[in-house]
């Protein structure tokens, strides 16, 4: 009979252990991640590596406990929990439910008196117990049948405590622990215990006296005149620290071990929450049995494959689908159209359609009226074929993206369910999953394809409707519905990639990493493979004698941050970690970049993700060339290798001068911002002026750093905790800093508490051009929740738009090009900043029309303002 495994985990701890462990991540909704992903971790490797038969998660319940009666200062050295982990404890309770496992919380006590009255109970009934967590007071659980796992640095990495590892590192037994808290105290829980004992000199006692009690009636036998003194006068004061640090291992903990049995995963629940945290690496590692939904029972429809194409098929208006499975469709076969129109339903197969000049003229026809799903996509696809979509007055994709950006949108069944309308079951159920995926026969993909159709003529009046209300017809129809066409030119185009360039950069990389390699290899006195951890580890540690940070179960680490920290101990360290910076540099932007040149074109063709984001930015993919590094020197190079695709053309690249900034201006009204602005001031020399109560001349290099810091962290919500990162100083200056700010600057003071009052009023803020982002956790009873949504409430108009303006620079800037007749293209757009490419006799027009057009896109209370630079590539544009 398998033997019974309780797991229990100190959520609290691994919380925070995860935070501090990994960088501050976010996901496209800008909610904070790390903390979550680096729990998600260490649960997937608990459950790997235990097998739990029994589980549980035990959380603090308040601030407020029972020790506090005993003495009221406990753990009152403790900083606030930043706001970007306390919003992250909902996801995690929500992560903990998808999985299956139990958690519990009880008042008055902390999670160890939980796990140690659950762990007592399990071992009296016959189970293995383990528990998980960062806090070494928990080793005192340990026993012949508990192993109490304590985190160190890193998030999987944990050292085992059984009674003899607690005697090999303390010559102590677990039970001698909280006498030696007593002694020593413990500064994280602000336990005071005895001035000037440390914690050898409490296991020199212990080991001599056997327990505190002990210790403190045999006084005059220890040994130190100043040690006896000190115990006599805080005798009461260790015997309360041995109070504070003992775990109750008798709380009313109400719940039954039965109830703890993990069964697994919920898999449904742990796919929606991965893909709305962005965990899609994780969301991999489920592999390909996860759930589709199960097809509705939908009823038969009636459709008609002409025999010829004829003008008599198409209407005034028609719903026209173009099917194309693969997300990159760039690369990907369309396999079917479908329309429906006042005359009928109809399927057209794709080569019937393709190789007829009636359906070519219908398409490319601007007067003939055209519903479409994600025009951009269908104008790509159909331009592999030499057929220019004209004619589309709506965008059921767009117009469901823009009515709420929140929704995820996988398909057109998305869109209709949740409008309740079931005429069409999801892709992924129709066509399978991954390597499962396969076309079905024509008769089913003809009657999927015209349900689709069918679906648009039911949703498009729901959703203008829908855009009516909430005053965004002019934001559908003047901005993003002649941007998807604007975006459709520049994919199709693409950028011209020189790639004997991008060799040449890898056989530079490749020396670069040979002449490191060698230096290291002098450096180490040996040979041996620098992409190997364990080997590393062995020169590092043992030959070079450098202090090891870190242990994992295959031996010495050698994370970044490991190595960082090293960094002044030898300079061997720098040049491992130059050697990975290039590695990396290579395999995913050098090698990565050729893999993904069009063999017909020699360009990169990048997709432009219109409508993902919440803030209504566009994200670029396939490659990401929003992303090409720029803080390495070799990454910026990167940038040589993209040219213009005709001979004697320049590429020419115009931005954005602090543009959110400026919005922010505008939105808060504030006017010391307003006439910095206007009288061309630096304004992070400005605003170090407002802060630090200097005048221009003396404001400092890091006086300045830090204004800008504050100025731009304004705009993305920053927390006194975010601030101190950046800048790397307390969260005490940082918050500080920010009250200066906010007191310099009132008018944004007045918009940030503003627009936290409209987001609860209406449950959603607004940018200038009426896109919207709902915030329903405004109003949360959750503190943590509602100070996310409160710092999403005030970056989100700044941030949205700012993203609306460039968009806007965009269509105005295609019209501009072709009223004056300019062959210039507009290649990419990267967040603030417009990448063309021109002949060099339209150079002397482009200065003068660019920052014009984009200057003018929007009429603010400040001046937006534009820099632009041009060369022969890329990297010369700066």
């Amino acid at each position: 009979m398998l033997k019974k495994k309780l797991v229990l985990i100190d959520g609290n701890s691994i919380a925070y252990r995860a935070f501090f462990a990994l960088p501050l991540l976010n996901n496209d909704k800008g909610i904070h991640t790390n903390a979550v992903y680096g729990f998600t971790m260490m649960l997937m490797k608990i459950l790997e590596d235990e097998k739990p038969t029994h589980m549980l998660v035990a959380f603090d319940a308040g601030k407020t406990t029972f020790r506090h009666k005993t003495f009221g200062d406990y753990k009152g050295g403790r900083q606030k929990t930043p706001p970007e982990l306390s919003e992250q404890f909902p996801f995690i309770r929500e992560l903990l439910d998808a999985y299956g496992i139990s958690r519990y919380e009880l008042e008055n006590y902390e999670a160890d008196d939980i796990i140690g009255t659950l762990s007592l109970t399990a071992e009296q009934n016959g189970y293995e117990v383990r528990v998980i967590s960062g806090d070494k007071d928990l080793t005192q659980l340990s026993s012949e049948h508990t192993t109490v796992g304590i985190t160190r640095k890193g998030i999987t990495d944990i050292e085992e405590y059984t009674p003899n590892h607690v005697n090999e590192k303390y010559g102590l037994i677990p039970s001698q622990i909280i006498d030696m808290k007593g002694l020593m105290g413990d500064t994280s829980d602000n336990i005071p215990g005895v001035p000037g004992v440390g914690e050898k000199t409490a296991i020199k006692l212990l080991k001599e006296f056997s327990s505190l009690e002990n210790i403190l009636q045999s006084i005059d036998q220890v040994t130190g005149k100043k040690l006896k003194e000190k115990l006599e006068e805080f005798k009461d004061q260790a015997l309360m620290s041995k109070e504070l640090a003992t775990i109750e291992r008798k709380a009313p903990v109400i719940v039954n071990l039965d109830e703890l049995e993990y069964e697994g995963i919920i898999r449904e629940k742990v796919v929606v929450l991965f893909k709305e945290l962005g965990f899609y690496s994780l969301l991999d590692k489920l592999g390909e049995d996860a759930p589709i939904d199960e097809p509705e029972e939908l009823e038969d429809i009636d459709y008609v494959v002409p025999d010829e194409i004829t003008a008599g098929i198409f209407s005034d208006k028609n719903y026209f689908y173009v099917e194309v499975l693969d997300d990159n469709y760039h690369y990907a076969d369309i396999i079917g159209f479908s329309i429906v129109n006042d005359k009928g339903n109809f399927y057209l197969p794709t080569e019937k359609a393709l190789n007829s000049d009636v359906f070519k003229e219908w398409a490319t026809d601007e007067e003939s009226s055209k519903v479409v799903y994600d025009a951009k996509r269908s104008e790509v696809s159909l331009r592999h074929h030499d057929i220019h979509l004209r004619g589309v007055v709506f965008d059921t994709f767009i117009a469901s993206y823009i009515i709420d950006p929140s929704e995820n949108i996988e398909d057109l069944s998305s869109i209709a369910k949740h409008y309740d309308v079931h005429t069409i079951q999801s892709d992924e159920s129709f066509y399978g999953k991954g390597a499962k995926r396969k076309v079905p026969e024509s008769d089913e993909l003809a009657k999927h394809l015209v349900r689709k159709s069918l679906t648009m003529s039911i949703l498009e009046s729901e959703l203008e409707n829908d855009l009516k209300k909430n005053e965004q017809a002019d934001l559908f129809k003047e901005l993003e519905m002649p941007l998807s066409l604007i975006l459709a030119d520049m994919e199709s185009t693409g950028i011209k990639v020189d790639i004997e360039q991008l060799r040449l950069m890898g056989d530079g990389i490749n020396e670069r990493l040979l002449e490191i390699e060698s230096k290291v290899y002098d450096l180490a006195g040996e040979t041996f493979n620098i992409n190997s951890p364990k080997q590393l580890g062995i020169i590092l540690f043992e030959k070079l004698n450098l202090p090891s940070l870190k242990k994992t179960k295959t031996g010495y680490s050698t994370s970044a941050d490991v190595l960082e920290k090293l960094a002044p101990d030898h300079e061997i360290i720098d040049q491992i970690l130059q050697y990975r910076q290039l590695g990396k540099l290579k395999s995913t932007y050098i090698e990565g970049l050729l893999k993904v040149v069009n063999p017909k074109t020699g360009n990169v063709h990048t997709r432009f993700n219109q409508a993902l984001t919440q803030t209504g930015r566009l994200s670029s993919t396939d490659p990401n060339l929003q992303n090409i590094p720029i803080r390495l020197e070799e990454g910026r190079k990167i940038r040589q290798a993209f040219i213009p695709s005709e001979k004697d053309w320049i590429i020419f690249a115009a931005d954005y001068s602090q543009i959110e900034l400026r919005v922010l201006a505008h939105i808060a009204g504030d006017e010391k911002l307003i006439q910095a602005f206007k009288d061309d001031l630096d304004i992070h020399t400005k605003t170090a002026m407002e802060v630090f109560h200097v005048k221009k001349e003396e404001v400092t290099s890091n006086m300045r750093r830090q204004a800008k810091a504050v100025n731009f962290g304004i705009v993305y919500g920053i927390s006194d905790y975010g601030l101190s990162q950046n800048l790397g100083i307390t969260r005490k200056e940082a918050g500080e800093f920010i009250d200066r700010y906010l007191n310099s600057y009132p008018g944004v003071k007045e918009y940030m508490d503003d627009s936290v009052q409209v987001a609860k009023q209406q449950g959603f803020v607004t940018t200038l051009m009426q896109r919207r982002r709902y915030i329903p956790e405004i109003t949360s009873r959750n503190f943590n929740l509602r100070s996310f949504a409160e710092r999403t409430a005030m970056n989100t108009p700044i941030q949205g738009s700012a993203a609306d303006i460039i968009k806007k620079a965009m269509i105005d800037m295609a019209d501009a090009l072709k009223t004056h007749g300019l062959k210039t293209r507009l290649l990419l757009q990267v967040h603030d900043e417009l990448i063309f490419e021109a002949p060099q006799d339209e150079l002397d027009l482009l200065k003068k029309l660019v920052p014009d057009v984009m200057e003018n896109a929007l009429e603010l209370k400040v001046p937006l303002k534009v820099d632009y630079a041009f060369g022969p590539t890329w990297f010369d544009a700066k």
